[in-house]
């Protein structure tokens, strides 16, 4: 039998300063192939060679990924500003459709750091710019310089919803984790439950309530060794089960126009 197909939304890049390239970091293939049990696909993110309807026919499930250019701030209604920092508006145009069609329909996605602020703001959610500014708020920033063992380092912990679906899938309530991001959630979008936080208040975990399947997203990074880490493991091997459980429907809803 073969493994269901996880696609997984990729960065535009510049190669060697000039090439443009589609991209996504190998640790996000390794956690889908080696934790997930899924074959990896990386996905140009751009409507000009992608549309929705055609991803969701192709895929069992999503691996919403992090990267450096960040929501267009014209998504969730504020003008742009220098804080908002770079963007990828075809990125936009494929993720946030898609983090509703898949609300829909049922149909599995994971999101991860940025991917967890789409799914915020594909809700109708809105975001800081920069989380460090804040009163009373940590730097969540990735440390500039270092290994990168030093910049996926755990650094702060996240304390989940007593008895929610953060607290049953690591099976505690409190758990260790890496931060790398700038933006966080300042307002959470409809149906959107904030599941966990950080030490100092900012919205860590979250689900899409009453989705028909898996919406689970997260502001840190997971897929630093995701084979390894007790908190990382759980949630991609419940995120491979759920794209399992969709590959073996006989039939998918029909999908309305997007």
């Amino acid at each position: 039998m073969s493994r269901p197909v996880v696609g997984i939304i990729g960065n535009s890049y510049l190669l060697n300063e000039q090439y443009p390239v589609h991209a996504g970091g190998q640790m996000n293939s390794d956690a889908i192939a080696e934790v997930s049990g899924c074959v990896p696909m990386i996905i140009p993110a751009d409507p000009r060679h992608v549309s929705v309807a055609e991803l969701m026919d192709i895929c069992d499930g999503f691996l919403l990924t992090g990267g450096r250019p960040n929501v267009h701030p014209e998504e969730y209604g504020e003008a742009e500003t220098e804080a908002h920092g770079a963007f990828d508006r075809a990125r936009d145009a494929i993720a946030l459709p898609l983090v509703r069609a898949c609300v829909e329909r049922g149909q599995p996605f994971l999101g991860i750091c940025r991917g967890f602020q789409e799914v915020n703001v594909a809700m109708g959610g809105t975001l800081y710019p920069e989380i460090r500014e804040l009163p009373g708020r940590m730097n969540h920033r990735m440390p500039p310089d270092g290994t990168l063992e030093e910049k996926f380092e755990l650094r702060h912990d996240v304390t989940f919803t007593e008895g929610g679906v953060f607290h049953e899938l690591m099976g505690s309530q409190v758990v260790r984790t890496n931060t790398l991001h700038g933006q966080g959630i300042k307002h959470a979008g409809a149906r959107i439950v904030v599941d966990g936080h950080a030490e100092d208040g900012t919205p860590e975990a979250i689900y899409v309530q009453g989705a028909a399947g898996f919406t689970l997203a997260v502001q840190w990074h997971p897929e630093w060794n995701a084979a390894g880490d007790k908190v990382s493991r759980p949630l991609f091997a419940s995120f491979g089960d759920a794209v399992r459980a969709w590959a073996a429907r006989d039939t998918a809803p029909a999908l309305k126009a997007v």
